[in-house]
């Protein structure tokens, strides 16, 4: 069985996804489909996974600039395909974890 890398995406709005909804955001291939990615996120963090979402975003074009005002390069952005993976009412995944430690611990004046 080939294993598959699950990048978490660590953003405010995948934070609030969490928080909210139960549901976690991750970058994966694109080549891999929401059955591999839930067989994925069961067997590496050992959760009940009920719903993938997979959404491929588009490599946006860089700006063109000029090189010793004689040649014009431009580029373009990688791909990216997000999973939206929602868990069971009660699990929950260690990604935001070292963020909410820190907030409860009260702060010390000097």
């Amino acid at each position: 069985m080939n294993f598959i890398t699950l990048k978490p995406r660590v953003s405010e709005k995948a934070y609030g996804l969490s928080e909210q909804h139960n549901t976690y955001v991750f970058d994966v291939d694109a080549k891999i489909n929401k059955f591999e990615v839930a067989k994925a996120v069961t067997s590496q963090y050992e959760v009940s996974v009920t719903k993938v979402h997979l959404v491929n975003i588009p490599g946006k074009a860089q700006k063109s600039y000029r090189q010793r005002g004689r040649k014009s390069i431009s580029g373009q952005r990688s791909d990216i395909r997000k999973a939206y993976v929602t868990l069971k009412d009660g699990d929950k995944l260690p990604i935001f974890a070292a963020d909410e430690e820190d907030t409860k611990k009260p702060k010390e004046k000097k």
